[in-house]
């Protein structure tokens, strides 16, 4: 039996996405996300945030650089990936990451009016939908 990797996160975006596109036209989106969680300790509400580091590729990289900015409030499926690389000093660095296979942008209806949406109903796809096709998503997500 395989194992399962699957992540599901809701919070708020820490900056506006970072787009870059690599060789052969691949688009990728990368941003901070905050998760908070609040407990009582001793009569006292405390709250833990956790920042989590989000990639998406390909189309729905292109779909959260138009609709997602710092703030937005969202919910994320993805899977964890822990990646390695030297730095300038060459000493080898790990990140782990939160791939995103999709998304939806939650919060009151007040929050979408500056951001312009298609009738259509569209929902993004996932970065392995996106490997054997050329498609891009061109609507908002819901």
């Amino acid at each position: 039996m395989s194992g399962i990797n699957k992540v599901i996160l809701v919070g708020h975006l820490g900056k506006d996405p970072e787009v870059r596109h690599l060789d052969g036209g691949v688009t990728v989106a990368s941003f901070p996300l905050a998760t908070s969680e609040t407990y009582n300790k001793d009569g006292k509400r405390i709250e833990q945030t956790e920042w989590h580091n989000i990639v998406l590729w390909r189309g729905l990289a292109e779909v959260a650089s138009k609709y997602l900015q710092k703030g937005k409030l969202v919910y994320i499926e993805g899977k964890l990936r822990t990646r390695s690389f030297e730095d300038r000093e060459r000493v080898k660095k790990y990140v782990t990451e939160v791939v995103a296979e999709n998304f939806t942008i939650l919060g009151r209806k007040s929050d979408f009016e500056q951001t312009p949406v298609s009738n259509e109903n569209t929902t993004p796809k996932s970065e392995s939908e996106y490997l054997d096709s050329n498609e891009v998503a061109g609507d908002l997500p819901f």
